[in-house]
């Protein structure tokens, strides 16, 4: 079986979810194949689109911020809407590249790449079967524009109400959740004695105490926010209860060697890493974690039933995550009346409180949302096509890559 993933390279998260489904098909034996669809139609608007949108949500984030409202708000029926631009975008190269291999399946992970999707479907100009993937806790703007595609998984069935607003039936959706790297469904760390464990078997070689309370300080793959200041606050913290900490700045080396020098000097024990593959370890050792609210990240957390203190959340679909978090009891969050340093205060003098999130945790964590991805694609893969598009018999070489009146 073969299998055609989309991906858009604008921050980590669609890359990596991409990358988790593929390692799961291949565990069941099945092809994968991840293309980038801006750098496919354009390498010139891929590179613009990827730096762009580092720089906006690290410089511009009240800019990023208002355009995310504003296309949030915005009526289907307004001028500039997806299906428009999906359509300027189109490229014959787009169409014979779904063409090409005669995947069992079509799955993308961005809605740009669904809209595309979307407009060859009802423009006839392909019939495979095609899955869209929510990497965040909330259907981003102009995914409305992506429900002629055949499904889409969304994080969980809490966001049902979302999906049918957005014009979805319900028989497409699909509540596996936010798909993670199968290294994340498996290992410790939910138990006291399997995070004792993991921080006793990490001990050989990062020299962390099996006894201490963990806290794990992210900054996603960018080392975004100043780590530095932020692990300096921590350490600062007093209480009875000792605790220390783990800190990855990812690939930020400036960030790391900010980190080193801090270290040196701290009152608690701090481990620092750049950029590892070895983050899951980590997870399990931590009996919270400290991060930015990645999609990715924070459904690795929930897999690992790991508590969470979010901070410098991305404007738009960050501050959505977070608060798809704090309303499901699974996290915490500073912000200018309540400090990082409040939050651990109340984990390190409360275990119920961790036990209470590690509670709401379970309700919604899905460790096994690739695994459930992947048996659904081959099942679907194995199944016959009911019906067929209007052209199916006609090539997409006959078909003139223009826009299309009827969507005016």
């Amino acid at each position: 079986m073969n299998f055609l993933i989309l991906s858009v390279t604008a921050g980590e998260g669609h890359n990596s979810t991409a990358k988790a489904i593929r390692a799961d098909l291949e565990k069941h034996g099945a092809e994968a194949e991840i293309l980038d669809t801006f750098e496919y139609i354009s390498p010139e608007l891929a590179k613009i689109i990827a730096e762009g949108y580092l720089f906006v949500t690290e410089k511009a984030q009240g800019a990023y911020r208002i355009g995310y409202r504003l296309a949030e708000t915005r009526r289907v029926n307004e001028k500039l809407d997806g299906m428009q631009m999906a359509s300027k975008a189109l490229s014959k190269e787009l169409v014979d590249a779904v063409h090409a291999d005669d995947y069992d399946a079509v799955v993308f992970t961005h809605p740009f790449s669904g809209m595309l999707l979307n407009t060859m479907k009802k423009r006839g100009l392909i019939e495979d079967r095609t899955v869209g993937i929510l990497t965040d806790f909330t259907f981003h703007p102009f995914w409305e524009d992506c429900t002629a595609n055949d499904y889409v998984v969304v994080p969980d069935r809490l966001l049902l109400p979302q999906a049918r607003a957005k014009g979805f039936r319900d028989e497409q959706i699909l509540p596996f959740g936010i798909p993670i790297n199968p290294k994340f469904r498996d290992g410790a760390g939910k138990t006291p004695e399997e995070r004792e464990n993991a921080r006793r078997g990490a001990r050989l070689r990062l020299g962390l105490d099996p006894e201490k309370m963990t806290m794990l300080v992210m900054g996603g793959s960018m080392g975004y926010g100043n780590m530095a200041e932020l692990v300096e606050r921590i350490d600062g913290i007093d209480a009875d209860r000792d605790f220390q900490l783990i800190a990855v700045a990812g690939r930020n080396e400036s960030m790391k060697t900010a980190l080193d020098a801090l270290a040196k000097r701290s009152k608690h024990r701090l481990l620092t890493t750049g950029f590892v593959d070895y983050v899951s370890t980590l997870m399990d050792a931590a009996d919270c974690i400290i991060t930015k609210p990645g999609g990715l990240t924070t459904s690795e957390s929930l897999a690992k039933n790991l508590p969470m203190i979010i901070v410098n959340p991305i404007p738009g679909q960050e501050g959505r995550n977070t608060e798809f978090l704090l309303n499901n009891g699974c996290a915490m969050a500073t912000s200018r009346t309540v400090p990082v340093e409040e939050c651990i205060y109340q984990l390190l003098v409360s275990d119920v409180r961790l036990e209470a999130m590690r509670s709401c945790i379970r309700a919604v964590a899905k460790p096994d949302s690739a695994g459930e991805l992947s048996r659904f694609l081959i099942t679907l893969a194995a199944t016959p096509r009911v019906g067929s598009y209007p052209h199916e018999n006609r090539r997409a070489d006959e078909f003139a890559f223009i826009e299309d009146p009827g969507e005016h």
